[in-house]
């Protein structure tokens, strides 16, 4: 099945990235049609399920259906194959980020989008706080 793809490069390195992926109380902070997230696991991990809450509508259930630490996880919403979410290494301080999703869903491209720079921006931002 083709997917479509959102991505960004990011000057930190992967694992502070991977961190904010999975950090569910971060979801609403990077995603831009979350309000709320309900999951036994702060860091989602294989088999994960909880509540997104979107800003419109009802609640959904989801659960992580594949989960490769530090590089991939993809999970299931409302029992639909949904977005994959993959860190690539680029060198010790550089990673790419990358939100796939079936090309069914190609009007969340451009919530995808907007998710991927939010990342990049908070992963950059905090990097050069904590450096501070």
């Amino acid at each position: 099945m083709q997917r479509l793809e959102a991505s960004v490069t990011i000057r930190v390195p992967g694992a502070r990235v991977w961190q904010i992926i999975t950090d569910t109380h971060l979801w609403p902070v990077w995603g831009p049609s979350v309000k709320a997230v309900q999951c036994r696991d702060r860091f989602i991990t294989a088999g994960s399920t909880g509540f997104v809450q979107p800003f419109f509508g009802p609640r959904f259930f989801f659960e992580v259906t594949d989960f490769i630490d530090e590089a991939y996880w993809a999970w299931r919403v409302r029992g639909i194959n949904a977005t994959g979410h993959r860190v690539e290494r680029i060198s010790h301080n550089r990673c790419h980020l990358v939100f796939n999703m079936p090309i069914l869903m190609a009007p969340y491209w451009f919530v995808c989008i907007i998710a991927v720079r939010r990342i990049r921006d908070l992963a950059e931002n905090r990097t050069r706080a904590a450096d501070v």
